[in-house]
């Protein structure tokens, strides 16, 4: 059975002056790309590079 696709998204879609959305911190390139990234690079954005991008802003 295959695994639901994660998704860091809540629903603020608005990309700030530094080219990362407002709500989950990803670049548009990583928006657009979301989906042909495998299931452990959507994880490691998840929980080690959006959290910290989080953190900086």
């Amino acid at each position: 059975m295959a695994q639901p696709i994660l998704s860091p998204c809540v629903g603020i879609c608005t990309v700030n002056a530094s080219g990362l959305c407002e709500g989950c911190f990803r670049t548009l390139r990583e928006i657009g790309d979301w989906l042909a990234y495998s299931h452990e690079q959507r994880e490691h954005l998840m929980e080690t590079v959006l959290p910290q991008r989080e953190s900086e802003s």
